[in-house]
């Protein structure tokens, strides 16, 4: 028989209210309460805090306090991520950000989802559905990621914009629902 978090990573109904997924984000929360108390003086802090949060982030990932997330650990992180002020991270499924990826303040990342059917959603089980965010990638600020998308590598997310499907490669997107506005690269004007 598979555990609420073994449902939960599998994508599948689970109770967020068993004692194991309560501790984890009880304890989620204690790191980011602690990271987010720190002083622009105190780096190291910093640095060991979310090092706990995450398990293991890429190496020159920077985030601006506050940050907030259900577990941390559900989170991958590349090289050279950066956070602005004040992005929330529910982790519920696995997050991965590619390198050199860049957040802009206020940026919402949603892996978890609850059923349409109002019967079942009274019963308080949910899901999730993973989040993959390629290399080189910008979200503007404000942006909201909903659960089970994908933005491909060296794509821009205009400010505000609601992404509610995959997103390719190499695009400008923005609105809501957030779509391709135009192509980026050396062939497309800029």
């Amino acid at each position: 028989m598979k555990s609420e978090k073994e449902k939960m990573l599998a994508g599948e109904l689970y109770n967020p209210r068993d004692a194991q997924l309560l501790s984890e984000r009880h304890r989620a929360r204690l790191l980011a309460k602690a990271f987010n108390d720190t002083g622009d003086d105190q780096g190291q802090e910093r640095k060991r805090l979310l090092s706990e949060l995450f398990g293991a982030m890429g190496k020159g990932t920077f985030i601006e306090p506050p940050f907030y997330c259900d577990y941390g650990g559900n989170i991958t992180l590349g090289e050279r991520v950066f956070f602005n002020f004040n992005c929330v991270i529910l982790d519920v499924a696995e997050v991965t950000i590619g390198n050199h990826t860049m957040f802009g303040p206020n940026v919402q990342v949603y892996t978890a989802t609850h059923p349409l059917d109002a019967e079942e959603r009274r019963s308080g089980l949910e899901s999730a559905k993973p989040i993959t965010i390629g290399d080189d990638v910008w979200i503007g600020g404000g942006a909201i990621l909903c659960p089970g998308v994908t933005i491909g590598s060296r794509t821009v997310i205009g400010a505000g914009s609601v992404v509610t499907k995959d997103i390719p490669e190499d695009v400008f997107a923005a609105g809501n629902p957030c779509r391709v506005i135009r192509p980026l690269g050396d062939d497309a004007t800029r």
